[in-house]
């Protein structure tokens, strides 16, 4: 379910790079050029961060019976009945 979530960001990301990269304008000097470079930086680091997500998600580990029988003679095993 995460990695939807994180895929969809992706794409978003990349729709708002592919509009947004044709109107900023880099050749102008002063704080139109200084609003471009940071308004990409942070993009990417949008960009990078939705992708190291979807990357490196730990999946979900199903619980299985044998480890659970398992715990539960341990635990049966140190009670005392004496």
């Amino acid at each position: 379910m995460k990695k939807n979530r994180y895929l969809l960001y992706l794409l978003l990301c990349g729709v708002m790079l592919y509009i947004g990269m044709p109107e900023l304008n880099f050749q102008l000097g002063g704080k139109e050029a200084l609003f471009a470079s940071s308004w990409l930086f942070l993009a990417l680091l949008v960009f990078a961060g939705n992708l190291a997500a979807f990357l490196y998600t730990p999946k979900k580990r199903a619980r299985t019976a044998s480890r659970k029988m398992e715990s539960n003679l341990k635990r049966k095993s140190r009670v005392y009945t004496g």
